[in-house]
C-alpha cells in the first residue's frame, strides 16, 4: 500500500479548519469589544435624535429641520468612516481617546446647544451643524476601528496558536498555510457579521428607547449626559483590556477621569441649564416644562399672563386666548342649536372643553387628546385648573388620549359638534389631520345636522394655506364655511366650519361671552380683498401640499 502524504496533509488542514469553524473559540476581549459595539451604536444614534429633536424644538417644529440634520450627521459619519483608513499605528489608543471625544462633545451637546439658543446667538445655527458634523465623523470613526482591533486580535490569536514548522515537510506546510487562509477568510466573514449585527441592535434599542423613556423621563440634557458616560465607561474598558498594550496609561486615564467628571457636573445641573435657557428664551418665568414622547410643553408665566408653548410654538395667552376659544366654539355650538354629544380632537389644555360645557344641552364631551402629559398637566396644576375652569374634571367629560386619526377609524359614534384644535401642520405628522382622508374620516362621524369646526392658521398670514383647508373640505362633500377673528396674541386668526347643511347664523349665544356677540357675528363671516379666496390645491396624504405651503408662507415671517 502506498502511503499519500500530500492527501493527509491537505484532508488534516481542511479537518481542523472545520473543527476551527464548529467549535469557534470566542476570548472575554472578543466580547467585550463586540458588547462595545453596541453601545457606541446606541451612542451615537442618540446624539442623532438629539440633533434632530433640538433643531426641531428650537428652529421651528419643521420636517425640514430634522432631515437637515439627519442628512448632515449621516454625511458626517460617511466621512469619518473614510478617514479610518489613514489610522495605521496604536489603533486601540486613537479608539479610546475618540470615545473620549464623542463621549464629551456628543454629550455635552445638548445643554450646549440649549445654552447658546437662549444667548440668541446669531451663530446658533452654524454651531449646531458644527457640532453634527464634529459628532458624525468621530461616531463614523468608531465602527471601522473596532473592527480593525478585532480583526487583528483575531490573526494574534491564529499566529500564536500555530505551531513550528520544524520537522514537517513541504506539502505539510502548504496544507496548514492553505487551511489557515481558508480560516482567516471564513473568521472576516463571522467577524463582519458580528459586528454589524451589534451595531444594528444598539440602534433598534435606543430607536424605542428615545422616545419613549430617555426623552420623558431624563429630558434631552440628561440624556446626552447619559449616553456620553457611556461612551467614556467604553474608554475606560478599553484601558482596562488594552492595559499592556498603552504606552500612556497613566494620561489616559486622566483624561478618562477629567471627561467622567465634566459629563456628571452637566448632568448635576441639568435643570438649572434647562430653566435658565427657557427663562431668557420665553421672556416670562418658566412655570412647568415637560418633555413628552410628542412634543415640548412649556408654561409660563408674567405680568401679563399665562402662556402655553409647545415646541416654543405659543398655543395660547391667558389675556386674550378667550377671544380663540370663544370664535372656535361658539358659532358651531350655537347654530347647531341644542348640540348633545360633542367631540373635541386635540385641545389638551380643555379651554375648547370649558366653552362647550356651557350649553346645558350638552350631555357627553369626548376628548381625544394624544399627549396624556397635557391633560395630567391641565387637569391637577391649580393655575391651570383655574383658566379652564376645571373642565377636564367635568363629569360629561371623557378623555382619551390617543392618534385622533386611528381613533375615528376604529370608532363608530357619531356626534352633533366637533371641534378640530389641533396645532399648524409644521410637519407632515400634524399634516395628515389636515388631508382629505382625515376629512373624510370627520365627515363620518359628523351628524346629519351636525357641524365640525377646524381652526385654520392666519387668512392674513398664511392665506394659501387657509384656504387649501376650504378646498379641502369641499373636495370630500362638505359645506366649508369659512370665519375669522382678531386675536392680538395670535393676530388675524382664520376657522373653518364643516357641515352637510348650509350654515345659519344663531339666534342666541351663551350667557358671559366677553368677545362673541350676535350683532358682531355677521362681520366675522366677512373677508376684506387681502384676506379673499384664491385656487389652491386639495392637501391629499400622498402630496401633504399644505405642510409646504404653510412652511414658505410662516417662513417669510419668521426667517
Amino acid at each position: 500500500m502506498v502511503h499519500d502524504e500530500k492527501n493527509d496533509d491537505k484532508n488534516d488542514a481542511k479537518n481542523v479548519t472545520t473543527a476551527a469553524a464548529a467549535h469557534p473559540t470566542v476570548r472575554p476581549t472578543e466580547v467585550a469589544l463586540l458588547a462595545s459595539v453596541f453601545v457606541v451604536a446606541a451612542c451615537g444614534l442618540v446624539y442623532e435624535l438629539a440633533a434632530g429633536a433640538l433643531a426641531s424644538y428650537l428652529l421651528g417644529d419643521s420636517i425640514l429641520q430634522f432631515s437637515t440634520v439627519i442628512g448632515t450627521y449621516l454625511f458626517a459619519m460617511g466621512i469619518g468612516s473614510y478617514l479610518s483608513r489613514f489610522f495605521e499605528r496604536q489603533l486601540i489608543a486613537h479608539f479610546l481617546r475618540i470615545e473620549l471625544m464623542v463621549g464629551v462633545v456628543g454629550g455635552l451637546m445638548p445643554a450646549a446647544l440649549f445654552a447658546l439658543h437662549a444667548t440668541a446667538t446669531p451663530s446658533f445655527r452654524f454651531a449646531l451643524y458644527a457640532m453634527v458634523l464634529l459628532v458624525g465623523v468621530l461616531v463614523g470613526l468608531e465602527i471601522p476601528l473596532v473592527m480593525r482591533i478585532l480583526h487583528s486580535q483575531l490573526r494574534g490569536d491564529r499566529t500564536t496558536s500555530g505551531g513550528s514548522n520544524s520537522g514537517s515537510n513541504r506539502g505539510s506546510y502548504i496544507g496548514s498555510n492553505r487551511g489557515a487562509n481558508e480560516g482567516a477568510q471564513q473568521g472576516l466573514k463571522n467577524l463582519v457579521s458580528q459586528v454589524l449585527t451589534f451595531d444594528y441592535l444598539g440602534a433598534l434599542a435606543v430607536s424605542i428607547a428615545f422616545p419613549l423613556l430617555l426623552v420623558p423621563h431624563l429630558g434631552l440634557i440628561r440624556t446626552g449626559v447619559l449616553f456620553g458616560l457611556l461612551n467614556v465607561g467604553v474608554a475606560g474598558w478599553a484601558l482596562c483590556l488594552f492595559r499592556s498594550q498603552l504606552r500612556t496609561h497613566a494620561a489616559h486615564a486622566v483624561a478618562c477621569f477629567l471627561s467622567a467628571a465634566a459629563l456628571f457636573a452637566a448632568g448635576a445641573g441639568a435643570d438649572r441649564i434647562t430653566t435658565w435657557a427657557e427663562d431668557r428664551f420665553y421672556a416670562d418665568s418658566v412655570l412647568f416644562s415637560e418633555t413628552s414622547p410628542y412634543q415640548r410643553v412649556v408654561v409660563t408665566s408674567g405680568k401679563g399672563g399665562v402662556r402655553l408653548f409647545l415646541n416654543g410654538n405659543l398655543q395660547f395667552h391667558s389675556r386674550d386666548e378667550y377671544r380663540y376659544h370663544e370664535a372656535l366654539v361658539h358659532p358651531a355650538m350655537s347654530g347647531h342649536g341644542a348640540p348633545k354629544k360633542v367631540l373635541v380632537l386635540g385641545g389638551g389644555d380643555g379651554m375648547a372643553v370649558r366653552e362647550v360645557l356651557k350649553y346645558a344641552s350638552v350631555e357627553e364631551v369626548t376628548l381625544v387628546e394624544l399627549d396624556p402629559h397635557m391633560t395630567r398637566l391641565f387637569s391637577e396644576q391649580p393655575l391651570l385648573r383655574t383658566l379652564n375652569a376645571d373642565a377636564l374634571r367635568s363629569p360629561k367629560l371623557r378623555i382619551v388620549n390617543a392618534d385622533a386619526f386611528a381613533w375615528l377609524e376604529t370608532n363608530a359614534a357619531s356626534f352633533d359638534v366637533i371641534v378640530v384644535d389641533f396645532p399648524d401642520p409644521t410637519n407632515f405628522s400634524i399634516g395628515k389631520l389636515y388631508t382629505s382622508s382625515f376629512y373624510k374620516l370627520l365627515d363620518e362621524h359628523l351628524s346629519a345636522s351636525g357641524y365640525a369646526v377646524i381652526q385654520t392658521t392666519s387668512p392674513l398670514v398664511a392665506r394659501r394655506s387657509f384656504w387649501t383647508v376650504a378646498t379641502t373640505l369641499e373636495a370630500v362633500g362638505l359645506t366649508a364655511t369659512p370665519y375669522h377673528a382678531h386675536v392680538p396674541s395670535f393676530g388675524e386668526w382664520g376657522f373653518i366650519l364643516a357641515s352637510r347643511r348650509p350654515y345659519r347664523s344663531p339666534p342666541s349665544l351663551p350667557q358671559g361671552m366677553k368677545f362673541l356677540s350676535l350683532d358682531g357675528l355677521p362681520a366675522l363671516f366677512n373677508f376684506p380683498p387681502d384676506m379673499a379666496r384664491v385656487p389652491t390645491e386639495v392637501n391629499r396624504l400622498s402630496n401633504q401640499v399644505l405642510v409646504q405651503t404653510f412652511e414658505a408662507e410662516w417662513g417669510k415671517v419668521n426667517p
